[in-house]
């Protein structure tokens, strides 16, 4: 395999005030994805499967309805595209906020993606998150929070993931993204095989106001779930 193309260093904390996000919160809450989010499926699709060959492993794990977290591994900036272009459901997901910039704001908004302001306690993305939830549709999050530049899973997840499940009580199906590491390498014409894996969904009793220790080993337990999922399939076992 390759070797890495290293990654910009990252800007961790948004300057802009809360106050800035609240439109994209009150949409994401108040409406489901539009058209918009056909239409980048439409190219996103042909671009991973033409150029990453992409393939998927039990995307029927994934509930046809009803609300279900999707909880993948995070190594590309295109993982959020292969995770759903195998899924006929409409996915949301929770972005970093300095995404949230003219003009891609006016994609992701209608698109289903609503910013997190990654470094602070953001509460409103998990208002926003659950909302999307307790209306019966598919949320994703990366339990790593920001990609991996190693190349490798993170040692730990952030206790994010184990908040939103607490929160909702909603089906959690972890996700492996296999060969997402080297998308990368694009610039240098290299295209990965992307393989996605879906587990056996699970879920928690739905708890008001958990605690810090609670969603922390919420989100091991949901990590634990995807590595091993994600070391079975790069072991070439994954059935």
């Amino acid at each position: 395999m390759s070797e890495l193309a290293e990654l910009k260093e990252q800007v961790y904390k948004d300057p802009r005030p809360p106050e800035h996000f609240a439109p994209f919160h009150t949409r994401t809450r108040t409406h489901r994805p539009n058209v918009m989010y056909e239409l980048v499926r439409i190219v996103m699709s042909l671009i991973a499967w033409v150029f990453f060959r992409a393939g998927h492993v039990h995307p029927e794990r994934v509930p046809a309805v009803g609300p279900v977290i999707l909880a993948p591994n995070h190594f590309s900036f295109l993982d959020h595209f292969f995770l759903g272009v195998a899924l006929r459901r409409k996915v949301h997901f929770m972005a970093k906020s300095q995404l949230f910039k003219k003009p891609l704001q006016y994609v992701y908004s209608p698109g289903g993606v609503f910013p997190v302001r990654r470094g602070y306690s953001d509460d409103e993305a998990f208002v926003t998150a659950v909302t999307v939830l307790d209306r019966g549709d598919a949320m994703a999050m990366y339990a790593e929070g920001g990609r991996s530049r190693t190349g490798e899973l993170a040692a730990r997840p952030r206790r994010g993931i184990g908040r939103l499940a607490l929160l909702s009580g909603a089906p959690i199906v972890p996700v492996a993204i296999v060969g997402s590491s080297h998308v990368r390498n694009w610039k240098r014409l290299h295209f990965p095989k992307i393989t996605v894996y879906y587990g056996e969904p699970f879920a928690y009793e739905r708890v008001e106001a958990p605690t810090r220790d609670q969603e922390q080993a919420a989100a091991d337990a949901i990590f634990a779930e995807v590595r091993a999922l994600y070391d079975k399939a790069t072991a070439g076992s994954a059935a």
